[in-house]
């Protein structure tokens, strides 16, 4: 029992996004020591789920109403739980396969696109006001544009060295510093050391807040938070990118 789940528990990834960090790959751990031996439910079709409650939430947030946006703000939830349990399930099982990394980052991207969509369109519905429709817009094309500029950065770094994807991956792994077999002060300062994450406005940010103005009902603010978030971040990245492109373009490596 215990080796089981200090199996699974190393499968949490190390640097997990904000709230994914201490929330929601905490409750996929422990979903997953349920189901793991459960041969049929695979990670692809854990993937697959997620992407349909992901549509059932923004559903109800279409529907509106304040029922609707309860109901919605728990099935997200439950969606990134999922999101959460396919990768797990997959390195606890060591089935890990390309195709089954594409769709998951295929279909969150679809899903960041269908859930602010659909709370642009509740906003508007509720005020009359297209501000919102254009703040999701915004949001989403600059939400795109971070994860475009961080692929596009990766094949000009491979184009002059072709070692570079070996290097990101030997080099971004995380330490484990905190979790099972850690003392209650390695917990806390873990947990205190992860909160600075919520202002790099990934996914699992994007979880919490709009969970949250759709239990307060504050759709608008949001989407400004949204907007203003992706904005600032897309638009660092590309200088970031572009400068480390033109700095590798001017030092190129020596073979």
């Amino acid at each position: 029992m215990t080796g089981k789940l200090d199996k699974l528990w190393a499968t949490k990834a190390k640097d997990d996004e904000w709230w994914s960090s201490f929330v929601t790959s905490p409750v996929a751990i422990a979903a997953n020591f349920v189901v793991a031996e459960q041969n049929w439910i695979t990670p692809n079709r854990i993937t697959g789920m997620s992407f349909l409650v992901a549509v059932a939430a923004a559903v109800f947030v279409i529907v509106g109403g304040y029922p609707n946006f309860i109901k919605a703000a728990v099935l997200i939830h439950i969606s990134h739980v999922l999101d959460c349990m396919d990768g797990q399930l997959a390195r606890y099982r060591q089935t890990s396969s390309p195709i089954g990394s594409y769709l998951d980052r295929v279909s969150d991207q679809v899903q960041v696109t269908l859930w602010f969509g659909a709370a642009a369109y509740a906003s508007f519905t509720q005020s009359g006001s297209v501000v919102p429709v254009f703040l999701a817009l915004i949001g989403i094309a600059f939400y795109g544009l971070r994860g475009y500029i961080k692929y596009i950065s990766i094949e000009f770094e491979m184009a002059q060295n072709p070692g570079y994807a070996n290097g990101i991956a030997n080099g971004t792994k995380a330490k484990t510093v905190a979790g099972l077999g850690f003392g209650l002060r390695s917990n806390v300062q873990w947990f205190v050391r992860e909160q600075p994450k919520i202002l790099q406005f990934n996914e699992g940010v994007f979880i919490f807040i709009l969970t949250a103005a759709l239990l307060l009902d504050a759709l608008e603010p949001m989407l400004w938070i949204f907007a203003v978030s992706q904005v600032f971040w897309g638009l660092f990245r590309a200088v970031e990118g572009g400068l480390r492109i033109r700095h590798n373009n001017q030092h190129p490596i020596q073979k």
